[in-house]
């Protein structure tokens, strides 16, 4: 599937992810209380995954791998340091012996309940990009103050869909019963990943209208998109770059219930501002549908799919933007910060010109 971006700028670069020239901090959710039953300790690892992490250290612990908790996976190819927490009785003491090449203890912490999915503000990355050469320089200052004005659309990452990028094609094959899986958990994320396509399917249509909306009027954009006339009345004139639409459903930000627009202009400046973000539909139960224009964009990316559904925000901020220029080694190094559930394969993508 071919992702659509903003941003037109070609910039040539190299970025390899590695342990060296990724880093990803995990921002917790909350202040560890110093007190209660679990322990939460601060983990550094570099090159494997957080399953592999978390593999070892319940084998070292000799416990089950779901006595262990953890807020959020994190990559393979990086430095990435973040928390996990199992319960302080028996293995507070084991730990300190605990050794491992990949696998660094930074701190421990006692706190009164297990760490669960979810339960991280965000992440801050560090990336190191080579070979950026002259004019490229210039370039990606740029665009970087395009993305901290702007934000960047919230596509899940490359890494969501398997080594092949393919594994959402098992998980729709098993939602219209062409493939029986027992596994339970194999099941639910193969699923999970065919919700994530249709998400990445449904934004980069939307991504077409706003790229649209640049070039053409509002009247030429509703016949290409198959919209009642009129629907798309003053979307050109609205402040952000992604286009909100009627019957849009709209989610404070960086959290928050969800609530259908109201006011087009006043949402509009809103959005602007990164006080709410629209959002996208994660297919399946029990979730909200947009209605209006909105909806009819929607619908075609909507499925009847046994997992619970969600909706996820279609445009994220970035934040805490730091860089810095290595000229003798024409190194680019840079720094930000993300909300959680958002990949930084997003910015990258678009400091590249929009090649995801």
């Amino acid at each position: 599937m071919k992702l659509l971006y903003p941003v037109k700028v070609k910039n040539d670069f190299v970025f390899n992810p590695t342990s060296r020239d990724f880093i990803v901090d995990e921002i917790p959710l909350y202040n560890f209380s110093g007190d209660g039953e679990h322990l939460v300790v601060h983990i550094r690892k570099k090159d494997m995954t957080t399953w592999e992490m978390i593999t070892a250290i319940a084998k070292y612990l000799k416990i089950k791998q779901r006595d262990i908790g953890y807020a959020g996976l994190k990559d393979k190819h990086a430095m990435t340091m973040q928390y996990i927490s199992v319960l302080a009785k028996d293995n507070e003491e084991k730990l300190k012996g605990f050794n491992h090449d990949k696998i660094k203890i930074l701190n421990t912490y006692r706190h009164n309940n297990k760490i669960r999915i979810g339960h991280l503000k965000g992440n801050h990355f560090k990336v190191r990009l080579k070979k950026v050469l002259g004019v490229q320089k210039d370039k990606l200052d740029s665009v970087l103050k395009w993305i901290k004005l702007n934000g960047v659309p919230n596509y899940f990452g490359n890494q969501r869909f398997g080594t092949d990028k393919n594994n959402w094609e098992e998980g729709k094959a098993i939602v219209e019963g062409r493939l029986k899986m027992r596994d339970r958990k194999t099941k639910s994320f193969l699923i999970n990943a065919y919700q994530s396509y249709l998400f990445n399917s449904w934004l980069s249509k939307r991504m077409e209208l706003s790229i649209l909306l640049d070039s053409f009027s509002e009247k030429e954009v509703e016949e290409l998109f198959s919209l009642p006339k009129g629907s798309l009345k003053d979307t050109k004139k609205q402040p952000h770059f992604f286009k909100i639409l009627e019957g849009e459903l709209i989610m404070h930000y960086p959290y928050g219930r969800v609530f259908e627009l109201e006011s087009m202009e006043e949402e509009a400046r809103r959005f602007k501002e990164f006080d709410i973000s629209p959002s996208g539909l994660l297919a399946g139960k029990r979730v909200s549908k947009a209605s209006s224009v909105a909806g009819i964009i929607e619908k075609k990316y909507n499925r009847e799919i046994g997992e619970n559904g969600a909706r996820r925000y279609a445009w994220i901020s970035v934040t805490d933007i730091k860089k810095r220029y290595i000229e003798e080694k024409a190194h680019y190094e840079l720094e930000f910060t993300l909300p959680k559930g958002s990949y930084a394969t997003n910015v990258l993508a678009l400091l590249r010109g929009g090649e995801d």
